[in-house]
């Protein structure tokens, strides 16, 4: 099955890329997405406001880590940690040109998810620092935005940019 097929090939790709990328009515994919979660061949999760599909092989952490490496702006924070390893906050928001609160929500999905930890040094400055590189590189080389999801994001920056104080 085409859907199957794509799921097990975009892991963590959510309804609307579905439909944009296998050019299906809404209807068609609801159909086939509900009978392929019902007999376990894909299965689906919500975080943060948006669905996502994944093949069964898909763990806990893979799955929570996939659904943020979509977002442009929590992925340009894991590229910018493993290219530059731990940082402070404020140089990460500087360095991928969005505002502190965006990073900070950004920030505390990666902690929930285990993808990033906040350490404090003896003066309480906190250091964003990857768990696990390794295991998030893979991550990050299985997803490649659509170009309607990178809009998104970077409508969702301008945003922040114009309503900043």
């Amino acid at each position: 099955m085409r859907i199957g097929e794509f799921v097990a090939a975009n892991p963590g790709v959510h309804f609307n890329q579905l439909v944009r990328e296998l050019d299906l009515a809404p209807g068609q994919v609801q159909y086939h997405v509900r009978r392929l979660v019902g007999d376990r061949s894909v299965r689906r999760e919500e975080f943060y406001g948006r669905t996502h599909y994944y093949p069964p092989t898909c763990d806990a952490w893979e799955r929570g880590a996939l659904s943020l490496a979509r977002r442009e702006t929590a992925r340009d924070v894991l590229y910018y940690l493993l290219e530059n390893g731990g940082a402070a906050p404020e140089a990460v928001a500087s360095a991928i040109g969005v505002a502190r609160s965006t990073l900070e929500w950004h920030v505390d999905h990666l902690v929930e998810q285990a993808l990033v930890k906040k350490a404090r040094d003896d003066q309480n400055r906190v250091t964003l620092v990857l768990l696990e590189p390794e295991r998030t590189l893979e991550v990050l080389s299985t997803v490649e935005p659509s170009l309607p999801e990178r809009l998104v994001d970077r409508f969702d920056r301008l945003l922040d940019v114009l309503l900043e104080p």
